[in-house]
């Protein structure tokens, strides 16, 4: 396997090459092929940007009738058929359904664009500065975003110019179960002596990927809601990793029955791996003046086209959602069953998550990363998160047939049992 060039010429900046060193040349569904031949089953797609699977038919087929039409590839933000399409098709299919009226901003193609803009559209509608976020949060690494983001290794990276703008707060479990991190917050913005300025806005992952897998509370999330609703704030649902479909509802928000303000997505919008985001927002909060948020790529037509067919494809019932939300359960249980196995040899263990958004925290950086390359080893692509990576992380494909799910969980099992004992 030829990747001399690939080591001399990346940055160091490069990741998952370190993790998994083989050159990939194809890809279908859940698996992936290097070009020795070797296949893998991947719990990683993409870090949650391939929940319909490598290659879906269905979305690569309205990519190949788009192309072959000679339909606008690159437009600005002009208006296109196929931007009319999606917004037509996303308010059909996703946002009537379930009752929501959002305006759709359209901001760069990535995840820390659409938060760049939220972030902005809540000071820019409130006149008011501050975000608050929660520690282990993420949510980009371009400056506003970052500010927002708790880990310190992505903090640094900033060449000492300060971050600014954000407040954070405990989130849900952070001082203990029995602790309801919520009490302080809602102290802080009683205190007229707390040093915390009146929020623009709170902005909160329902579960934080990067973070650990850390799940919200439900009753927490609709208390969050309210302490907004009562002192003037908007909330913000960073929805790039956990939305989609991933926790078994289109957005991970539903589960709570809770309304944001403003929500980004990313990720797997497109569907098929192609740049995108937008922002959903309360018609009244678009106060946006013409210009005054843009980009160069705002609005990806391919990207529109393969979006679309992916919510006519799943999200017409709920037909796929129950699926994820049952495979959900096969992942919970396995893992529950590793974590208990792993607690029995005395090495604290943990299952966690919602959906197919699961991991297991074993406690140890250096113990997951273990786990995570014998898995390699043996044929398993899966990642690490969390604060110190102690938490092995399945995001696999949601459209994974049981067999490779099945496979994919012997192997994670026989790489725990072989490291940990």
């Amino acid at each position: 396997m030829q990747t001399q060039t690939l080591e001399r010429l990346e940055s160091n900046v490069r990741t998952y090459s370190r993790s998994f060193p083989v050159v990939f040349t194809q890809a279908k569904n859940a698996r992936l092929t290097d070009e020795d031949g070797r296949e893998y089953i991947d719990f990683l797609a993409g870090a949650g940007t391939l929940n319909y699977g490598h290659n879906n038919p269905h979305l690569k087929q309205a990519l190949l009738d788009y192309l072959e039409s000679d339909g606008i590839v690159h437009g600005l933000d002009f208006w296109t058929a196929a931007k009319r399409d999606y917004l037509e098709t996303l308010e059909a299919l996703i946002l009537k359904p379930r009752g929501l009226e959002y305006k759709v901003h359209l901001p760069g193609p990535t995840g820390t664009n659409a938060v760049e803009a939220a972030i902005r559209l809540a000071r820019v509608a409130t006149g008011r500065h501050t975000i608050v976020s929660f520690t282990n949060g993420f949510h980009g690494v371009t400056m506003g975003a970052l500010a927002a983001t708790g880990n310190r290794k992505f903090r640094e990276a900033t060449g000492g110019i300060p971050l600014q703008g954000s407040a954070f707060m405990p989130y849900d479990g952070y001082l203990g179960k029995d602790v309801d991190s919520l009490d302080y917050f809602e102290k802080l913005l009683g205190d007229n002596s707390s040093g915390l300025d009146l929020p623009a806005a709170v902005i909160v992952e329902t579960v934080q990927g990067e973070g650990g897998i850390n799940v919200a509370g439900l009753e927490w999330l609709k208390r969050l809601e309210g302490i907004c609703r009562d002192n003037d704030m908007l909330l913000i649902v960073d929805d790039i990793q956990a939305g989609c479909g991933r926790t078994g509802k289109f957005f991970s928000f539903e589960h709570a029955g809770i309304t944001p303000d403003i929500v980004t997505n990313s990720k797997s919008l497109s569907g098929f791996g192609l740049p995108f985001a937008h922002v959903l927002m309360r018609p009244e909060l678009d106060k946006w003046k013409p210009g005054q948020y843009n980009g160069t790529f705002r609005g990806f037509n391919l990207a529109f086209a393969t979006a679309a067919a992916a919510m006519r494809q799943y999200w017409r019932d709920d037909t796929f959602e129950r699926d994820v939300q049952r495979k959900g359960r096969v992942v919970e249980d396995r893992f529950k069953k590793i974590a208990a196995w792993i607690n029995e040899r005395g090495t604290p263990a943990s299952e966690r998550g919602r959906g197919l958004m699961r991991g297991i925290d074993v406690g140890s950086g250096e113990l997951a990363d273990k786990i995570t390359a014998k898995a390699f080893e043996k044929g398993l692509v899966i990642e690490t998160s969390g604060q110190a990576s102690e938490v092995v992380k399945c995001l696999c494909p949601l459209t994974i047939p049981d067999e490779d799910l099945l496979q994919g969980l012997d192997i994670l099992e026989d790489s725990v049992k072989e490291v940990v004992a």
